[in-house]
């Protein structure tokens, strides 16, 4: 009898916490990657048109928030060498916020031929993601992209902090989530007005999600936190609303759930931005 009844006190539990995380759903913020993380790993060159006409054509559904194009080197990320051209041609609807990603100074200095308004910055949370991405430690990273961030602060652009690989590593293996924290931490020091936490091989489960955030948020508040999942394992949504319930407002999501790394064999896409809706 004792145990039916904590049986059905957790059960009770769990479902107060869904209906929670349900009330709140209608004040998510969506943040569409697909132009950007969505479409680097296609292995055939999407034209230039086509990205700009996507980008347009996700302003007039009413997302607000489109990551548009990346300023790497094309040497890494062929698909994302247009990026200029991309980020002239958009006719910007009013209201939409139209940010790229930069990897360090001398792609901000490109980019800031492009009237762009925010940058992104994108730290890993574990060494070996670190090297394979960036071909750097995960401290020297962080030293490339607070340049990127004072920088871009004093030019008047807001900067927004991605952390990839916050559950997992296809290189180190599970993360712990202080280290995270600490990124975090430091992501917010430079400037940084709001930091997406990525599982970016899509390995994360709602436990390990909770396990994050319980950590995360002894430095951050939630209003200032974003969540990045891939949907490997099918697990996108179960994770997305283990995360609503510590209050997070912001999604990142990709249309179609395209998406993928080129460093990250074997994850998959992005939550999808139609499944999240």
């Amino acid at each position: 009898m004792h145990s039916l009844k904590r049986a059905l006190k957790l059960k009770l539990k769990n479902e107060l916490c869904y209906i929670r995380t349900l009330s709140t759903v209608s004040d998510i913020r969506i943040y569409e990657v697909g132009p950007r993380d969505g479409l680097q790993n296609e292995s055939k060159f999407v034209p230039t048109d086509v990205k700009v006409e996507l980008i347009h054509k996700l302003a007039a559904a009413g997302i607000k928030n489109i990551e548009s194009a990346s300023f790497v080197s094309p040497k890494w990320v062929k698909q994302m060498s247009d990026g200029t051209d991309v980020m002239k041609t958009i006719k910007r609807s009013p209201g939409v916020n139209y940010p790229v990603l930069i990897p360090n100074l001398k792609g901000y200095e490109t980019a800031m031929k492009c009237n762009i308004e925010e940058v992104a910055i994108f730290p890993a949370g574990s060494e070996g993601f670190s090297q394979k991405n960036l071909n750097c430690s995960v401290e020297e990273g962080l030293k490339r992209f607070k340049e990127v961030a004072v920088q871009a602060i004093k030019d008047g652009l807001r900067v927004r902090g991605y952390i990839s690989c916050v559950v997992g590593c296809p290189y180190d293996g599970p993360i712990h989530p202080k280290g995270i924290a600490k990124i975090t931490e430091e992501l917010f020091a430079m400037g940084c007005y709001e930091v997406s936490l990525g599982d970016t091989i899509g390995v994360g489960t709602a436990g390990s999600v909770q396990r994050l955030m319980r950590e995360v948020l002894n430095v951050a508040k939630p209003e200032n936190l974003a969540l990045h999942f891939h949907d490997t394992y099918g697990q996108g949504l179960s994770n997305l609303l283990a995360g609503l319930e510590f209050g997070i407002k912001t999604v990142d999501s990709s249309i179609s759930g395209l998406g993928g790394c080129p460093y990250a064999r074997g994850a998959t896409g992005n939550l999808a931005t139609e499944d999240l809706v």
